[in-house]
């Protein structure tokens, strides 16, 4: 499946095309509604204070309650938009966001209100199209699952270090960074290949990096792999019945682009908020001059909570991506 998402941040509504749907699928709406719910704005001091309900809309698609076939396209409103909140951002971009590459890109012309086309809110159609993305796998026997395995420095934290992480870099008007762990099982072994544009890594990571604050992918044991040495490094076979397995998982699930059946698990690194309320240095377009920027309006001083599920719906996508392409040629 092929997915395009539309709109703007402080647009009357954003939305997602999806391509590719197999038809007949009796699509699970309260699994949907509750994949949503999951990365919704304003449930929690951990987040913005922006409160959206976040329904999707389903405007094509779908017929008595199953896909068609025919694109899938779902729109979610935004009702809770401030945006004189962004006006001073018109002429001074928030250092490390988008703002000044999309000034530069568009040639002035970009929807700057809320980050516009290259907003976090852009993330919320994103969970719908997972959402369906992990209802073509399960019938498959594919799962998806993430969780956060750091957060500000702290290696696995538990529910109550994440809250006061997050809420102690919110009263100092900061922002806090992090990781999240994903997990793909069921994956068939001999998908992919190690070509360009069939590479399994390659696939997964195009739909990460898609994500906005998303700054580095590493596949199983990742950076790690460069203190090994190979005999801790290399995952040994053995026979599990009829079925080839390896007894360590170090490379991730993934051989020279192929899949080797074993889980494909990957590590995310999401920077921090690039909106915060500490005084910045940045640059007015306007005059061309050095200038001070201080940041009003309702931000998250963390994304990594709410985008937990967000990684978990890119991985869905790319594990349909992946199973398309079929088995290497080889």
């Amino acid at each position: 499946m092929k997915y395009t998402i539309f709109g703007e941040s402080h647009g009357s509504e954003i939305g997602v095309v999806l391509t590719g749907v197999p038809a007949g699928i009796a699509l699970d709406w309260g699994f949907i509604l509750s994949e949503m719910a999951r990365r919704a704005p304003g449930q929690s001091a951990l987040s913005t204070a922006r409160k959206e309900a976040d329904t999707p809309e389903v405007v094509s698609g779908v017929f008595e309650g199953k896909t068609t076939g025919a694109p899938l396209c779902a729109i979610i409103q935004n009702t809770d938009t401030r945006s004189r909140d962004y006006e001073e951002l018109r002429r001074k971009p928030r250092p490390s966001h988008a703002d000044y590459a999309a000034f530069v890109a568009s040639g002035g012309f970009r929807d700057y209100r809320g980050g516009g086309h290259f907003s976090g809110r852009l993330t919320a159609p994103l969970v719908f199209a997972g959402a369906v993305a992990k209802q073509v796998l399960k019938p498959r026997g594919i799962t998806v699952s993430a969780r956060i395995s750091m957060l500000g420095g702290v290696k696995d934290p538990s529910q109550s270090q994440i809250e006061d992480i997050v809420l102690s870099a919110k009263q100092a008007g900061d922002s806090v960074g992090g990781t999240i762990v994903c997990a793909v099982e069921g994956m068939p072994a001999g998908l992919g290949a190690p070509d360009f544009g069939c590479n399994v890594e390659g696939i997964f990571s195009q739909y990460l990096f898609a994500v906005p604050a998303v700054k580095g992918v590493a596949f199983g044991a990742g950076f790690a792999l460069a203190s090994m040495r190979g005999s801790e490094a290399n995952d040994p076979f053995y026979m599990d019945g009829d079925t080839v397995k390896t007894r360590t998982n170090h490379a991730g699930g993934v051989n020279g682009g192929i899949t080797n059946g074993m889980p494909i698990t990957f590590e995310a690194v999401l920077r921090p908020t690039t909106s915060i309320y500490k005084e910045q240095d940045t640059v007015d377009l306007d005059t061309m001059e050095d200038a001070k920027l201080i940041i009003h309006g309702r931000h998250d001083p963390c994304i990594v909570t709410r985008a937990v599920v967000v990684i978990e719906a890119a991985a869905a996508l790319a594990s349909c991506e992946v199973l398309e392409g079929g088995r290497s040629p080889l």
